[in-house]
């Protein structure tokens, strides 16, 4: 697969929210201050909006999977067996979250098999993406910011662990890699799975953006 340069739009616009341009129609993100409907939208509002933008245009360009991906699936599993975490994912932020990459635990295992999406607000992946570096949890409950988040509490998230998986051409960050698990881990192997987590957030990179295999 070959890819050629991405140069993200000067023009951003949006399909959802805000005015619409008489002269063309189309819908545009105003910027900072700007009012919005009833709402004015702030400085951090604009930029994630844009920054979405962003990411979804340069997804199409690269061409990513948008859904299921069997060697996407294969990270995902690869993530499990070496960290030992339940759960894998390859999680790109399409609209709402995606696991391209996804490992479940067996079926009689008793734990809950989750689904492809989520919606792009809720666990803990938008921590990294916005904080675009790492974010290690192995004991999520030690850690008020991040233990009262919904996800956490619907499927019993005790151990993340995940790192962005960022572009390196535009500096976009496309998703994440990460692994949970319903159980916490000691602190003294985070700093061993955080490094599986990279490494494989560093793999799944460069076969999504080269059409590579990785060796």
């Amino acid at each position: 697969m070959t890819h050629h340069p991405y140069t993200p739009s000067l023009t951003i616009r949006t399909q959802a929210l805000f005015q619409q341009t008489p002269a063309h129609g189309e819908l545009i993100i105003p910027g900072p201050g700007m009012a919005t409907g009833q709402e004015t939208l702030s400085a951090s509002q604009a930029a994630e909006i844009a920054e979405q933008k962003a990411r979804e245009d340069l997804i199409r360009h690269l061409g990513l999977p948008t859904g299921a991906d069997a060697l996407m699936d294969e990270f995902a599993t690869a993530l499990t067996e070496k960290t030992g975490l339940l759960y894998g994912f390859v999680n790109i932020f399409f609209g709402r979250q995606t696991f391209i990459g996804l490992h479940n635990p067996p079926s009689d295992s008793g734990h809950i098999t989750l689904g492809r999406t989520m919606d792009r607000e809720h666990g803990l992946c938008p921590a990294v993406v916005r904080r675009r570096r790492a974010l290690p949890l192995p004991d999520v409950y030690a850690s008020p910011r991040f233990s009262g988040n919904h996800v956490v509490d619907a499927i019993g998230v005790r151990a993340y662990f995940g790192a962005p998986l960022i572009h390196g051409e535009s500096g976009v960050v496309l998703g994440t890699v990460c692994g949970v698990d319903p159980e916490a881990r000691p602190h003294s192997d985070a700093r061993r799975i955080l490094g599986i987590v990279k490494a494989t957030g560093a793999d799944v990179l460069h076969a999504l953006t080269t059409g590579a295999p990785v060796h």
